[in-house]
């Protein structure tokens, strides 16, 4: 994947000027899809349409679910895909596959009331927030809803967290005779011109994870960033830091030996890294654990109104929870689903060990730590 990633733009984002205007223009849902008098558009859960058959039957009707941003590569989203089209026998057409959160919301902003208008949206928590503060997305709760953890979601389903991970160190164990397994251990000598990140933490939410996991391992917290920004600057003084931005073609190089990104990113470059003779090792640092977890949500004005919320049943079933295990991704429903007896545990023992519960900074926090972010790592780091 190029920098900046499709998917990382997660920092606290905000409706472009253009974007927020056109909240305001006409458009209506009138053509929304029924089915016994009642509406797919208005429909708060399956049940309240009459169950997921006479959802299913009413999405095949409308025959198309239109995406946005969803790279086959990124969190087995190839998979899902045709896993629901083969399921249910609807076509899923995305535009944008290298798109952001933010072109996301822009796009459900500006085309309200058009056909081209995206059903779905996955966004970076911070921007799922936002657009439901500005009215965008419908109230939708899956059948899984009540077993996703209150942190992760909105009370009245307007967004849910679905899929998620940790920031990693991946490493070329053939190259690099020791991989790190902490932040203080890029600080040895040994990694010289070796650490990477994959793109300016300004701009990638990966490189912004980072930054939040080095300050949680330095003294920081959710509220205080600035010892991340501090510890890279440290790393850029001790020549072990590279400016160049990591992706699978530098890592095949050799110029990034030691890349910090998502862990399901690393874990899903082995296979394809090992056809080019590198060990690639992946490690969640076990002095600065920082989780991001992506949200769905579903387009107020959706012009395929079943289709996108069969689809948010079929991504939140064990099926669709399943095939984010298999894209090394940790489902929001892991818990829940190994309890039921219905986790894939063969793909579960794939992903990247890490202890503890995860914890998520405050779209609030986010935002100033967005701020420190722009005020000082271009002179302390990127200078």
């Amino acid at each position: 994947m190029t920098v900046p990633l499709p998917r990382t733009a997660v920092l606290t984002g905000v409706l472009t000027t253009a974007a927020a205007l056109a909240l305001s223009g006409c458009g209506a849902d009138s053509d929304a899809s029924t089915a016994g008098g009642k509406s797919a558009a208005a429909a708060t859960t399956a049940t309240a349409f009459g169950g997921i058959d006479a959802l299913a039957k009413e999405a095949k009707k409308e025959g198309t679910l239109h995406a946005i941003a969803l790279p086959r590569d990124w969190a087995n989203y190839g998979g899902l895909i045709d896993g629901f089209e083969k399921k249910y026998g609807i076509t899923v057409e995305v535009e944008n596959s290298s798109g952001t959160s933010q072109d996301e919301i822009s796009a459900v902003a500006s085309r309200k009331g058009q056909n081209s208008a995206p059903d779905v949206v996955d966004l970076g928590s911070s921007f799922a927030q936002s657009a439901a503060q500005q009215g965008l997305l419908a109230p939708y709760m899956v059948a899984g809803f009540t077993d996703i953890p209150d942190d992760q979601k909105d009370a009245i389903g307007r967004w849910s967290n679905d899929y998620g991970g940790y920031i990693s160190f991946g490493c070329n164990a053939k190259r690099v005779q020791t991989c790190p397994t902490s932040f203080k251990d890029l600080l040895k000598p040994q990694y010289k011109g070796q650490v990477a990140l994959n793109g300016d933490p300004s701009k990638s939410g990966s490189a912004f994870g980072a930054v939040y996991a080095a300050a949680l391992a330095n003294g920081g917290s959710f509220d205080d960033i600035q010892p991340g920004i501090d510890f890279f600057a440290k790393l850029k003084k001790n020549g072990n830091y590279t400016p160049v931005a990591s992706t699978p073609a530098t890592i095949k190089k050799g110029e990034t030996p030691i890349s910090i990104d998502w862990d399901y990113l690393n874990a899903g470059y082995t296979d394809e890294l090992k056809s080019k003779g590198l060990d690639w090792t992946v490690t969640v640092p076990s002095d600065g654990q920082f989780s991001q977890y992506y949200s769905q949500a579903i387009n107020k004005y959706a012009p395929h109104p079943a289709a996108a919320r069969l689809w948010q049943e079929y991504l939140y079933s064990a099926e669709g929870q399943n095939l984010r295990l298999k894209g090394y991704a940790r489902p929001a429903l892991m818990t829940a689903m190994n309890k039921a007896g219905t986790l894939d545990q063969a793909a579960a023992a794939k992903l990247p060990k890490v202890s503890g519960t995860p914890s998520f900074p405050t779209e609030s926090q986010q935002s100033s730590a967005k701020f420190v972010i722009s005020q000082s790592w271009g002179e302390a780091v990127a200078g």
